[in-house]
């Protein structure tokens, strides 16, 4: 893999990297991820599993999500198509940064990937229709430990863009708790 270009965001291990892309009249070929390519740039993750998400419409929003340990997550984000604005929400109770989000649009365009270390929740907003979304997590999906926080908490205040219309949002993360509700953290 060559070194993809990464970019610190503003909260400390979220990373935006660019993979490099080869192109010619065939098309594109590109190396989204190399495990020993990434640690040599400080990113120690091994990942167990990948996601892949679609959504429809415009304005879906999911998340904010995260799993308690032992299954906590570090994830690699990236857009295969569409567009969205990506959200990691620091909720360390120890850390410096804590209840403080960064977003950023990733897009299929832009080949732009995002990387959010474990001890953050994660949301996304997609800005375009047919957007999918594919992530790959450290740990595998535990349906004990898996965790929301409210999307429109107060107290996080993420400044989601305006889309148009209503959001569509799932009834398990409307219902969600606020940060201050949620007893157990990451």
């Amino acid at each position: 893999m060559s070194s993809p270009e990464i970019r610190p965001l503003a909260l400390p291990g979220v990373l935006e990297l660019r993979p490099a892309r080869h192109q010619d009249e065939r098309g594109f070929f590109s190396e989204v991820w190399r495990e020993d390519a990434l640690a040599d740039l400080g990113i120690d993750a091994h990942f167990v599993q990948d996601n892949h998400s679609f959504s429809r419409a415009k304005g879906v929003l999911r998340g904010l999500h995260f799993q308690l340990a032992p299954f906590a997550q570090a994830k690699l984000v990236r857009v295969s198509r569409g567009s969205i604005f990506d959200v990691a929400v620091d909720i360390r109770r120890s850390s410096p940064t804590f209840s403080r989000w960064v977003g950023l649009v990733v897009s299929a365009e832009a080949w732009n990937q995002v990387f959010i270390p474990e001890g953050f929740a994660h949301g996304f907003l997609t800005l375009e229709e047919d957007c999918e979304v594919l992530y790959k997590a450290t740990a595998p999906y535990a349906a004990d430990c898996d965790r929301a926080i409210r999307f429109d908490d107060p107290e996080i205040g993420v400044d989601w863009p305006t889309v148009g219309g209503e959001l569509t949002i799932s009834a398990k993360d409307r219902a969600a708790p606020s940060l201050r509700e949620i007893g157990e953290l990451a």
